[in-house]
């Protein structure tokens, strides 16, 4: 059987992509996956200017708006087992956290320089969450983060739970889950498409080009539009 895990050169043409043709190609390729399976709000992105985020979800829970409750060192083993979690396989990780604090998401931020530092060094290859960051010129380089909204105090943030299924602004995600995220938001890449992905990008940046072309050109009409839309349509691998 074929590992659902890409390694390095399968993962290395995803980045190539961006996020909405990854979702075009999805489309393309399962047309019942169109309206679900991505990010429906908008989100702040830490660095516009990094590669698109590909890799495995490793997700949690967390709070915020008021203490844990828990004994001080119970706390620091969880966040402990949850860096060890980060850590495993299947890599490269995506720390994928959903916020609990309903309209209050975002109250405290589990994102600063001291945990994007740590958990680089583990392995992660960034973060999405619907809560909120904070020390954004301090993120560790090359770190990318996806999130609500910035916020300049951790407050009383803490794990509540990890590997376990989260929704992100409309996108549920289990662990493992194969994910890709961008500025313009993240989607869920099904495992059994991941590998056929690229190839389908380039059919639909081939038949957009058709269309580009013809609607660039002197003199473009709805009847040019028409010939090229039909010589698109009938562009196969």
């Amino acid at each position: 059987m074929t590992d659902k895990h890409l390694n390095e050169e399968e993962l290395a043409p995803l980045r190539g992509l961006d996020t909405p043709t990854i979702c075009n190609t999805i489309e393309m390729l399962r047309p019942e996956r169109q309206g679900f399976g991505y990010t429906t709000d908008t989100m702040v992105c830490v660095d516009p200017g990094l590669p698109p985020l590909v890799g495995y979800a490793k997700t949690a829970a967390i709070r915020s708006t008021r203490p844990s409750g828990r004994p001080a060192d119970r706390v620091r083993r969880a966040r402990l087992d949850y860096f060890r979690y980060i850590a495993a396989a299947p890599v490269p990780g995506i720390a994928v956290i959903q916020d609990l604090d309903g309209d209050r998401a975002g109250y405290g931020s589990f994102w600063g320089e001291v945990t994007s530092t740590s958990l680089k060094a583990l392995g992660c290859a960034g973060g999405i969450t619907d809560g909120s960051i904070r020390d954004v010129d301090a993120i560790a380089a090359g770190f990318q983060l996806l999130a609500r909204k910035v916020v300049p105090s951790r407050a009383f943030v803490h794990v509540a739970d990890f590997e376990c299924g989260v929704n992100i602004l409309g996108m549920v995600v289990r662990p493992g889950d194969l994910v890709h995220a961008d500025r313009h938001g993240a989607v869920v890449v099904p495992h059994d498409l991941a590998r056929v992905i690229a190839r389908g990008a380039d059919l639909i940046a081939r038949r957009e080009k058709i269309i580009l072309d013809a609607a660039r050109s002197p003199g473009f009409t709805v009847d040019t539009l028409e010939r090229a839309m039909e010589e698109a349509s009938g562009l196969e691998e």
